[in-house]
């Protein structure tokens, strides 16, 4: 289950590998997923757990642009339409494809990109850590030199005070707050509550 690199530090290769990683999963277990035989519950602990690792795997490390967080909410849209089938219009009688906003009430689970986000958890111990710890200094480190020319890639730090902003921590000091284990479990909390549409 190996990461995808490139020259440029795009994560695009690795969530494309990723999403086709997930897509095969998806097709081993499709017939699964619309059968009456089984509870919509199991069918959400089959995606939970056989699908879903396979396409976050190392996600931790990932800094996620508005196009990529689409690419990820339509591939969980297209399981979760799966398992809980159309719907049939009371009006005219016909079934119909789920909204978005439909889907989001049925599955009760935060989607695929807030459990991405969720890696605020892990960077709470790192930042924990102190200076002598290695993974802490490669957190922390700024590069030296000059940038190349173009617009540039999103940090992976940048992404996790863009996480803080969304649930309004904007303006504090992320690792200070890490520190204090309470305010940083509220937060991950909070983050965890809000929903992408």
């Amino acid at each position: 289950m190996g990461t995808t690199t490139t020259n440029q530090h795009s994560i695009q290769e690795e969530i494309k590998s990723r999403l086709k990683s997930g897509n095969a999963w998806y097709y081993s277990v499709q017939n699964l997923l619309p059968s009456s035989l089984l509870t919509k519950n199991l069918k959400i602990k089959i995606y939970r757990t056989i699908i879903l690792p396979v396409v976050l795997y190392g996600c931790e490390t990932w800094s996620l642009t508005w196009r990529e967080e689409r690419r990820l909410m339509l591939f969980e849209d297209k399981v979760l339409r799966r398992i809980f089938g159309p719907k049939k219009d009371e009006g005219t009688g016909e079934r119909r494809k789920l909204h978005n906003e439909e889907l989001n009430d049925l599955y009760s689970s935060s989607n695929n990109v807030w459990v991405i986000k969720s890696r605020m958890r892990w960077v709470g111990h790192v930042a924990r850590m102190g200076e002598r710890r290695g993974v802490y200094r490669v957190l922390v480190r700024k590069p030296e030199g000059k940038r190349p020319l173009g617009r540039f890639k999103l940090r992976w730090v940048a992404s996790i005070k863009m996480d803080h902003q969304e649930v309004g921590f904007d303006g504090t000091d992320w690792i200070e707050l890490a520190q204090d284990r309470d305010r940083w479990r509220a937060l991950v909390t909070a983050a965890m509550n809000l929903r992408v549409s």
